[in-house]
């Protein structure tokens, strides 16, 4: 079987990075084709066998992906895949519109539809500040982008979502069925020595210092109750959180992998307000013992269970999270149970699963390579 790995772009080493790596474990020896690359930033998979194409080199001048999104259709499609058998992709915006050659199987891991065509055209444009002089011409690309990638669905054999919301939104958009493989947790997260709850100082809150995180509500709360709030992470409102925090929040930011099990174990819960499709850092938090505070939609409806490894809120405001906050303080969690729950979640698990779903495609389909059946849904 000669498989090929499919990513929509490999900027960052975040959650849709960790899965791809993962494939990559399974299968070390397939290359992974995709629109552009920070090779620096990608951790564990700057190793790996990566092929761009076309808009690396004008990512290279506009350090933006988001700025190239118009034009990665085009260059996926001009991908050459014809040497491969089993074509498996990552997406969550445009990789799963490659074109497999007519004898191959494609399965996409979708980590969601891509949500700037379908339900954030406006936060793209403001987000990345794309001039009003040029926000109709963006307005008709994404109205395009819409069309192509309800095309597009039409490519993948198999669809795999993260989470149950995913699911949904699969079904919904694509009118397509898929089966629910949550986010891998890495071994390492189960490692760390528990530590009990009263040596525990402050909380936590990870991620991505973007606007739909919500990182501005968790400094709102505790600057409010005096709250000791630690911030890991970078990027784009660095800034302006940093500004707006009050003395009890601490930022570190960009925190290495090798870190990440040990700030977790410390902490007295992680707080989690984002609306996420899935989301792979409660789990992290709760691999290593520690209890999840989180919005009560999307991915952490999955993988938390409220009362025995943390509690939900259920609105995006201070006075929902004060109210958790307040029912967190008078129950009591056990950090073993918590990391026995997240064990289900493991990336040795993880890999196991993704393996047997392409073996049983394989056999459903009748494949013996080149000369294999056409599967009906692999229309072009």
């Amino acid at each position: 079987m000669k498989l090929a790995i499919v990513a929509d772009w490999l900027t960052t080493y975040g959650g849709a990075e960790h899965t791809i790596a993962e494939f990559h474990a399974i299968w070390p020896d397939a290359p992974i084709f995709t629109t552009v690359m920070r090779r620096d930033a990608l951790g564990p998979l700057a190793q790996a066998h990566i092929r761009t194409g076309p808009l690396q080199r004008w990512y290279r001048i506009v350090r933006q992906h988001q700025l190239l999104l118009p034009w990665m259709p085009r260059v996926l499609e001009d991908i050459d895949l014809g040497g491969f058998d089993v074509i498996l992709s990552s997406s969550h915006a445009v990789a799963k519109g490659v074109i497999p050659p007519p004898h191959a199987l494609h399965v996409c891991y979708c980590h969601t539809p891509m949500r700037y065509a379908w339900e954030m055209e406006e936060r793209y444009l403001e987000d990345f500040r794309v001039p009003r002089w040029l926000r109709p011409q963006a307005r008709r690309a994404l109205r395009a982008l819409r069309r192509w990638d309800l095309t597009t669905a039409k490519r993948v054999d198999r669809f795999i979502a993260n989470s149950t919301e995913t699911q949904t939104r699969i079904q919904n958009i694509y009118g397509r069925e898929s089966e629910v493989i949550p986010p891998p947790v890495a071994e390492r997260f189960f490692h760390e020595s528990t530590v009990p709850p009263a040596d525990r100082t402050s909380f936590l809150a990870i991620g991505r210092l973007v606007p739909y995180k919500r990182f501005d509500l968790l400094i709102a709360l505790a600057n409010e109750l005096a709250l000791p709030l630690t911030i890991a992470g970078s990027g784009q409102q660095e800034a302006r959180l940093r500004a707006i925090a009050g003395p009890t929040v601490t930022f570190t930011g960009y925190v290495p992998e090798g870190e990440l099990p040990r700030l977790y174990a410390v902490s007295k819960a992680l707080l989690f307000p984002p609306l996420e499709d899935a989301g792979i850092v409660p789990l992290e938090a709760q691999a290593c013992g520690t209890p999840v505070i989180a919005f009560a939609e999307g991915g952490a409806r999955d993988t938390v269970r409220e009362g025995e490894t943390g509690i939900f809120f259920r609105e995006q405001s201070v006075a929902s999270l004060k109210e958790s906050l307040a029912r967190f303080r008078e129950w009591t969690f056990d950090p073993v149970s918590i990391r026995d729950h997240a064990r289900q979640f493991s990336a040795t698990g993880f890999r196991e699963k993704i393996r047997q779903t392409v073996e049983q495609l394989r056999r459903e389909r009748g494949y013996d390579g080149r000369h294999a059946p056409q599967s009906p849904l692999a229309q072009r």
